[in-house]
């Protein structure tokens, strides 16, 4: 389908009229077309939002121009025109002022006409597709496709599990990530060993080349050599020239004391960086609480009531508990700058003991007469107690 562009060209003179024929309208109307490709949706030729980001329009530029690069795809009748959509997009959208325009205006925003009344927007990019994308990407090492993925590396992220003590106390922990390193067998230098660089005629090796774009002449980096002066004729196989591999490591991690679960931490390795998550095991004798930990002891009847000492678990070692006569039963006791390291500030939390009275299930003859004993002297009873005829305060047992 052709889409169909009128302008019309106002005559400040009387233009002449032919005896047997109308006059002319004010305005002579000039018909101009362009093809269907006008009509493409650019955001959807490279299966991107309108919201997109620079970055995430190159990145699917890139990623599409080389699938359907007409030399990786010879045998498709239809891999140049995809390819071609594709520099027409990117060219448009990479384009703040011109992607403003495409996104008020459509494919219409681009007839030059409406503002000049003589020049016609022509669906298809404005450059060579092969030109832009080696303009945008360049070629290294002599070869059209080269990792260029490093540019859109996302960051890599790990997961370490940690018991509680580990996350609390702090811990050195291995752990094995796969990195882009310097390759090993090139050494970083991209081209295979005992073999050497050619100086660049494209730049001359100055690593500059002159483009001339009508009146102006702008001086940009070589898209042979990617502004290195050289190129390399035997690329490395192992990194194919990029100079980095992939390679496995142990690195050690120092997880910091105080470390929560989910919480996230950014370690630089080599070159690169990694983003550790930890995942913190539940512990069977703490409770957590930002720096402050929470743990039950249980202690006996007699020990809640007369008093005494009790040994319980702490964070760093073995507390010794000193239990008031009298003590309720989950009434706390707290232990001060016995928790965890503060990670965002100095000191330790406390350390919050909760009170747990055991009552024992099955008692001796002599442990039932003096509870017996005891219940007859209690006075603030209310009810009855089984067993007991009477208590302090007159009432007796329904059991009797």
């Amino acid at each position: 389908m052709l889409l169909l562009t009128v302008a019309f060209h106002l005559s400040p003179t009387p233009l002449p009229v032919f005896p047997g024929s109308a006059p002319y309208p004010v305005g002579v109307a000039g018909f101009h077309t362009t093809t269907g490709l006008a009509k493409t949706d650019f955001y959807e030729v490279l299966g991107i939002s309108r919201s997109a980001t620079q970055r995430e329009i190159k990145k699917a530029y890139y990623q599409l121009a080389k699938k359907y690069h007409p030399d990786t795809n010879k045998e498709d009748p239809k891999a140049k025109e995809k390819f071609s959509q594709l520099a027409e997009a990117y060219e448009v959208l990479s384009d703040e002022v011109k992607r403003k325009q495409y996104d008020t205006y459509g494919a219409a925003g681009f007839d030059a006409g409406a503002a000049r009344g003589q020049q016609y927007w022509q669906a298809g990019p404005s450059v060579d597709p092969e030109e832009l994308f080696r303009r945008i990407f360049g070629e290294f090492s002599g070869s059209r496709f080269t990792d260029f993925n490093s540019m859109f590396d996302q960051p890599h992220e790990y997961i370490m599990e940690l018991t509680f003590t580990q996350a609390a106390k702090g811990v050195n922990k291995e752990i094995s990530v796969n990195l882009d390193d310097t390759c090993h067998r090139c050494d970083g230098k991209g081209n295979e060993p005992g073999t050497k660089v050619q100086h660049c005629h494209y730049c001359n090796g100055t690593g500059m080349e002159t483009l001339n774009t009508g009146p102006f002449v702008m001086r940009s980096t070589c898209r042979r050599c990617g502004g290195k002066g050289s190129v390399m004729t035997t690329p490395c196989i192992v990194c194919r020239g990029s100079g980095q591999s992939k390679q496995k490591k142990t690195v050690m991690v120092p997880v910091p004391a105080g470390v929560e679960d989910g919480q996230t931490v950014r370690m630089p390795v080599g070159r690169k960086e990694i983003f550790i998550t930890f995942r913190v095991q539940r512990s069977s004798t703490f409770r957590r609480d930002g720096a402050d930990i929470h743990s039950d002891l249980y202690i006996s009847i007699a020990q809640a009531v007369l008093g005494g000492t009790a040994r319980a678990q702490g964070l760093h070692e073995t507390l010794n508990i000193t239990i008031p006569a009298g003590i309720q039963a989950d009434q706390r006791i707290r232990l001060a700058s016995k928790g965890i390291p503060k990670v965002n500030s100095y000191g330790y939390g406390d350390h919050y003991i909760h009170i747990k009275v055991k009552i024992p299930k099955r008692l001796s003859s002599r442990q039932s007469s003096l509870m017996a004993a005891y219940a007859e002297e209690e006075t603030d009873v209310e009810g009855t107690v089984n067993g007991i005829v009477n208590t302090a305060t007159g009432k007796r047992s329904s059991g009797n």
